[in-house]
């Protein structure tokens, strides 16, 4: 399970987060082989839970004169804004900004629950991003510093832990290639690169990024440009084996797959599949998500307003696997649906498609327009003659202008939009029995938000247990219930 995905069930009662703690070292990180008998006893006498509060951190765009496309709204001093969910009408409180000015347009951020860490990554053509580690306080929110390191490649737009949290799969848009890059055991920043793939295969790009068309025009002058090169735009693991990535080209209309070996970091190429129906252009896949429980996966055309339904195949997934040469592999992936996102009657080229999302109920997909400035949500059949296939539940206006991400809370019923070209960020409740969206009227300003993280940390909480047989006992501290 990947950590965008975490999802934990908020527990009622007072919060936990007020409760006196002592710092011990983050969970998953081992302790060292020189801690004191005091530090063993004060680690006895703690336990580890998720907190009973939730964070967003929505990040911003802030210059935009090195962007692939052209926001229209305003230009962010502060990169990180974090907010605290009330669970009960969605109201969101600000915690805290960052006050460091050398993180430029983050765009894309993913939560390790088991060590409270944020990675961000960093959007330029004309450099290249980066991929930046902070360090989350889950009392105050406020976000700490503790890394950063180039993600090899220009406009870097997605990122992805692999299963056991030791790796991690960078994409970079602009030039395509994708990276992995090794984890600290012990702090968990992003360390040194151990492999890159290039679908260039070291051939120049066609166009500049000098000069280039706006990539949130979509007439077929811009289709045209945007597709002349390749242009990765995702990477995620199979939910099954965690060993296959699947990388949607944007430029090339493909979905390119790869066997990933977590002890070395190194993808084969595995080869690819179209995002859409045979025969068709302008596709533009964008992102992909699997069902949590159905053998499905589901495909954003960012450039046809459509989502493609594929079915997997786990005896495909297995050969590949296992084969000694995975070249000439068969698509673990088969087309089974196409439709739309947007109403027939709205013209295409006025609309290009932002995030999708799969509810970690399994019953919906969600898809935003941008353009249309909606959030369109499909029901999922669990039928057997139509397992896994889609049809329209509700369509919602996102209450502001370009509804570039989206995200849901950890219990699944509060959906937050980040509107890029409004400088707002929007709350809305989802009704997980109907796929309804109701608007709360909770609105926020925040310049540029292009993406939203949601988190529950982990809190450290002291128990009533007093140490004993130490040399040197510390005194009991009891947790407020």
């Amino acid at each position: 399970m990947s950590a965008e995905s975490y999802v934990e069930t908020p527990i009622n009662g007072p919060a936990m987060e007020d409760a006196p703690s002592v710092e011990v070292p983050l969970p998953g990180v081992l302790p060292s082989a020189r801690a004191s008998p005091s530090m063993l006893a004060r680690e006895a006498a703690e336990v580890v839970k998720p907190a009973r509060h939730e964070l967003i951190v929505v990040s911003c765009y802030t210059q935009f004169d090195n962007l692939a496309h052209g926001p229209r709204g305003t230009e962010a001093k502060r990169s990180l804004y974090t907010f605290r969910l009330d669970e009960n009408d969605g109201e969101l409180v600000l915690y805290s900004v960052t006050t460091d000015d050398s993180v430029m347009n983050p765009a894309f951020s993913r939560f390790d629950p088991q060590r409270n860490l944020l990675y961000t990554c960093t959007e330029s053509v004309a450099d290249a991003g980066d991929i930046v580690t902070y360090s989350v306080d889950p009392h105050s929110g406020k976000l700490f510093k503790i890394g950063s390191r180039s993600a090899e490649g220009t406009s870097t737009c997605y990122l992805t832990l692999d299963k056991e949290c030791k790796n991690m799969l960078a994409v970079n848009y602009w030039n395509a290639t994708i990276g992995v890059f090794g984890l600290d055991p012990e702090s968990g920043a992003v360390g040194e690169v151990k492999s890159i793939h290039d679908p260039n295969e070291g051939r120049a790009m066609k166009v500049s990024h000098k000069k280039h068309v706006n990539h949130s025009e979509n007439d077929p002058n811009a289709q045209k440009e945007r597709q002349s090169d390749p242009h990765s735009h995702a990477v995620i693991l199979d939910p099954f084996f965690g060993k296959i990535a699947y990388v949607p080209d944007l430029g090339m209309d493909l979905i390119r797959q790869f066997r990933f070996n977590p002890q070395s970091g190194v993808l084969e190429a595995a080869g690819t599949c179209r995002s859409g129906p045979d025969g068709r252009s302008a596709l533009g896949p964008r992102y992909i998500e699997f069902h949590p429980t159905l053998p499905f996966a589901y495909v954003v055309n960012e450039l046809s307003s459509e989502v493609s339904v594929f079915a997997f195949s786990r005896a495909a997934a297995e050969e590949l696997l296992s084969s000694p040469d995975v070249s000439e592999a068969q698509p673990t992936l088969r087309l089974v649906q196409t439709v739309r996102t947007i109403p027939e009657a709205w013209p295409n080229d006025m609309n290009t498609c932002g995030r999708i999302a799969v509810h970690s109920s399994g019953h919906f997909v969600l898809v935003s327009n941008r353009g249309h400035n909606s959030i369109t949500v499909f029901r999922i059949h669990h039928d057997l003659e139509n397992q896994g296939l889609l049809s329209l539940a509700h369509m919602q206006h996102t209450r502001g202008a370009t509804p570039r991400h989206f995200q849901f809370d950890s219990s699944g019923q509060w959906l937050i939009s980040a509107n890029q070209d409004s400088d707002k960020v929007s709350v809305f409740r989802f009704n997980i029995a109907t796929g309804m969206m109701e608007w709360t009227g909770n609105e926020y300003h925040v310049p540029s938000p292009n993406f939203v993280c949601c988190m529950r940390p982990q809190m450290t909480i002291p128990t009533r247990r007093r140490p004993t047989n130490t040399g040197d006992a510390i005194p009991a501290v009891l947790s407020r219930l």
